[in-house]
């Protein structure tokens, strides 16, 4: 069965990185939701998709304490995600004003996703490789993903070189995927979660396809189409 990704929690009727996004994600259906983690001034893993607050500003030179309300800390993302596996996607991406070669966030989410047992209900992912390559270091056992948007290399050469790192699934940006890519990723054992997928039609293909999950701002949406090919 397909796997219904809400990204950033049901998104697209609810605030997104929100403990309410992600409450109405289980109501519409979500197998997942996916995500981000980003760190505050004094260390804390809070869930962001940007660097900065929508006021411009920048989240890692402010405390927790001076953070909107809205914005909640991975460990009650996590809570509230009960009964859904999560993809903790980790923004580090040498661009942004918050980029740490110390990789203290991907630290703290193995550590954290350790201190709960969390590894059956997991998926690392991110845009920076050397990120997912740590986290496969510090714990061998936390499935992990590469999140990609460039072509660099061929799908089989791409494919070939993320599963002989261990990695589970790649995780490409919608427009890029077709059935070369599917047929490489499979071909090297790794699942493909497809991001960001809001048309029904586009749903169904990819799921002729042979994808593994699809990441959405609509959950409900998918539920139906999933449901409708299963």
């Amino acid at each position: 069965m397909v796997r219904v990704i809400a990204h950033r929690g049901a998104s697209a009727a609810a605030p997104e990185n929100t403990v309410e996004a992600f409450h109405l994600a289980r109501e519409l259906g979500a197998d997942w939701v996916e995500l981000d983690a980003r760190r505050t001034a004094d260390g804390q893993v809070i869930v962001h998709h940007d660097a900065v607050l929508a006021d411009g500003r920048v989240i890692v030179e402010r405390e927790r304490a001076e953070l909107p309300s809205a914005v909640c800390d991975l460990t009650d993302a996590l809570d509230a995600c009960e009964g859904m596996s999560i993809n903790i996607e980790i923004k580090n991406w040498p661009a942004d004003p918050d980029f740490d070669e110390t990789e203290a966030v991907a630290r703290s989410v193995v550590a954290l996703v350790q201190a709960r047992s969390l590894h059956e209900r997991v998926l690392i992912s991110c845009f920076h490789y050397p990120t997912i390559q740590l986290v496969r270091e510090l714990d061998p056992t936390i499935p992990t993903a590469f999140l990609h948007l460039l072509i660099d290399r061929s799908w089989e050469e791409l494919a070939a070189d993320v599963a002989a790192a261990g990695h589970t699934a790649l995780h490409p940006w919608d427009g890029l995927v077709d059935e070369s890519l599917v047929a490489a990723a499979t071909a090297h054992g790794l699942e493909v979660n497809v991001w960001t997928v809001d048309d029904p039609e586009r749903m169904a293909q990819l799921i002729a396809l042979g994808v593994h999950g699809l990441c959405t701002n609509t959950p409900d949406v998918a539920r139906r189409i999933v449901d409708q090919t299963a």
